[in-house]
């Protein structure tokens, strides 16, 4: 029996079936089909003599069911997600792409990894996932799963000195204080100290619970400055730790601090690991997992590096840039001369030294300091203000010896 052979053709193609029929049938002109499938008019004649020649078959793309030329190699994938699944299986598509990049010279696109880790179980799609819905919660499971964090300003030495901020960290599993550190206001750099000495002493949490401050969000929708994250987000970032922001001022009423015959900062801090000790024992309960959720510090995390300041600048045609009402000046040379009309890093340490880099490599410079003194009326972001109050007294008894 004579078996008729099937055409499988799609929507599109079908459309153009009947396009180019009406044109043999002459109920089309031809500059009308052309305009709807978007071909010139010669495409459209070599495609009217291949439909006569091969009839609807001579309308399919040839390129239909071929690799595409870009399509990602099969021995690419498989290195790609064995990297992954051995060292990245925790990260998120975005941070594992950037890692395959700089450490292993895989250069692949975020969606491509994403699609990776997806088929491998490693991530979970947003649109599969549960809806969120905002009820009082459960504490977490384990110890280090989820860290509540959070300034307050107090008087804490009553009258015998002035208020001051305790930085606060609170495990959500155990209601453990985990850190507890006194400075002069809730600034980024009093975050970075007091969650290095927490990564010190525990290693890397999940995830940080704090409120929604500027310290940890940008607040402004408005905002187009910047890479669209804070100082302290990008940290964490860098550490993959999750930063989660409270929905309302009162999530977080487990952080409360009470310090008798303590006037100073020092004493304060020094006195925080027995309080701490003393604090657990009373009121720390025991998790539902015994698991613990903490992680080391991997070797390529610098830390120096990831709790620092860090701020682009441009390079302006005479190799400088300007960073904290001062001139920096590059080296003359011909890779520096590559930088000009670029943006490049301008990293500031806690203890106010300065690093310039650019691709990761750090560049020396000179300053001229167009200023000479400390503007006493410059307007210091509030997120450094503890910062610029401690460089500015370094710098004041350098002066004055």
């Amino acid at each position: 029996m004579f078996r008729i052979p099937m055409v499988s053709i799609s929507m599109r193609e079908l459309d153009r079936l009947k396009c180019i029929q009406g044109l043999i049938d002459k109920q089309l002109k031809q500059k009308a089909v052309a305009e709807r499938l978007g071909l010139t008019v010669r495409q459209l004649r070599r495609l009217v003599e291949r439909y006569e020649l091969e009839g609807p078959r001579g309308l399919i793309s040839k390129l239909r069911d071929r690799p595409g030329n870009r399509r990602l190699k099969q021995e690419r994938a498989e290195e790609a997600f064995a990297i992954i699944r051995a060292q990245y299986a925790d990260f998120g598509p975005t941070l594992a792409a950037e890692k395959l990049r700089e450490r292993h010279g895989i250069n692949l696109a975020v969606e491509t990894v994403r699609s990776l880790m997806t088929a491998g179980g490693l991530w979970l799609p947003r649109r599969l996932r549960p809806p969120k819905v905002q009820q009082p919660r459960s504490r977490r499971a384990c110890i280090g799963e989820l860290v509540q964090i959070d300034g307050c300003e107090h008087a804490w030495f009553e009258d015998r000195a002035p208020q001051c901020t305790a930085l606060v960290y609170v495990d959500d599993a155990t209601s453990r204080l985990m850190v507890v550190l006194f400075g002069g206001s809730e600034s980024t750099f009093g975050y970075f100290e007091a969650t290095r000495q927490y990564i010190h002493r525990y290693g890397k949490p999940l995830a940080f619970y704090s409120d929604k401050a500027s310290i940890f969000r940008i607040n402004h929708k408005t905002a187009t400055n910047g890479k669209g994250h804070t100082q302290f987000a990008r940290a964490l970032f860098e550490l993959n730790i999750e930063g989660l922001c409270a929905n309302t001022p009162g999530a977080k009423g487990r952080n409360e601090l009470r310090l008798q015959r303590i006037s100073t900062v020092d004493a304060a801090n020094e006195f925080m690991p027995s309080f701490i000790e003393d604090y657990n024992r009373r009121f720390g309960k025991l998790p539902r997992d015994r698991h613990d959720a903490h992680r080391p510090v991997r070797e390529d995390e610098d830390l120096d590096l990831t709790f620092s300041w860090h701020e682009a600048r441009k390079v302006t045609t005479n190799l400088t840039l300007q960073y904290e009402r001062k001139i920096y000046m590059l080296a003359d040379n011909s890779e520096n001369r590559r930088l000009i009309g670029k943006y490049i890093d301008v990293i500031q340490f806690p203890d106010g030294r300065v690093e310039i880099r650019a691709g990761g490599q750090s560049l020396p410079y000179s300053t001229y300091d167009r200023v000479g003194v400390i503007d006493q009326g410059a307007v210091v972001n509030h997120k450094r203000l503890n910062h610029a109050l401690q460089a500015a007294q370094l710098l004041q008894a350098q002066r004055d010896p």
